[in-house]
């Protein structure tokens, strides 16, 4: 039963920060196999980011880059592996690195290393959110049924407003993607938005 008591929201409430989850450089090299199954069109939606990231910058809304990266020796992974993932994002690889040049990264930007699927877990992304008053999270990057999802349920329990870029994220499947997007909806309605509505309320920001 849907809840009656609640509260439409703005898409971006309060100050916002946009977090790039995980757009490296292996994103866009083409393999016939791979480390990590990704859904058709992965890599243009983690490109098209790039729109949003400019927005961003235009209108003073910070960008966190997120960076999954593991020692070379696998000594940090955990229960990573234990499931369909085979080994990746280790720190001896050139693909580890954040896309960059695709992303238009910049010397001075924020970035945020993590061993595990969440970016809070480990991190001190926590701190850097409570130092910008952050308290809208406009999430983007992969996976969508992972690392997006994992960091968005964080970021929901420590009270922040989310919202994920339906066309800018993108999971191992199709079907994993639209399950996890169902359920980032559940927990905030209003969650899941298209690009275009959320660089006009960027616009709106200015």
């Amino acid at each position: 039963m849907a809840n009656p008591n609640g509260k439409k929201r703005e898409l971006i409430e309060g100050k916002s920060a946009l977090i790039v989850i995980d757009i490296q450089q292996s994103t866009f090299v083409k393999k016939e196999v791979r480390s990590i199954d990704h859904m058709p069109d992965y890599a243009e939606r983690m490109a098209r980011t790039r729109t949003v990231i400019d927005k961003a910058r235009e209108v003073g809304i910070p960008v966190i880059f997120i960076q999954e990266i593991h020692r070379a020796n696998l000594i940090d992974f955990g229960r990573e592996l234990d499931g369909d993932e085979d080994v990746h994002c280790l720190d001896s690889n050139p693909e580890t690195e954040v896309a960059k040049e695709v992303l238009g990264f910049r010397k001075d930007d924020y970035l945020i290393q993590k061993r595990r699927y969440s970016a809070f877990y480990g991190t001190d992304l926590e701190i850097l959110l409570k130092g910008l008053k952050a308290e809208t999270l406009i999430l983007t990057g992969g996976l969508t049924d992972v690392c997006v999802h994992y960091t968005y349920a964080d970021a929901h329990q420590g009270d922040y407003f989310c919202r994920v870029i339906e066309d800018c994220v993108g999971g191992s499947s199709l079907e994993a993607h639209n399950a996890s997007l169902r359920a980032m909806e559940y927990l905030q309605t209003g969650a899941v938005r298209q690009m275009d509505e959320v660089l006009q309320a960027m616009d709106a920001q200015r």
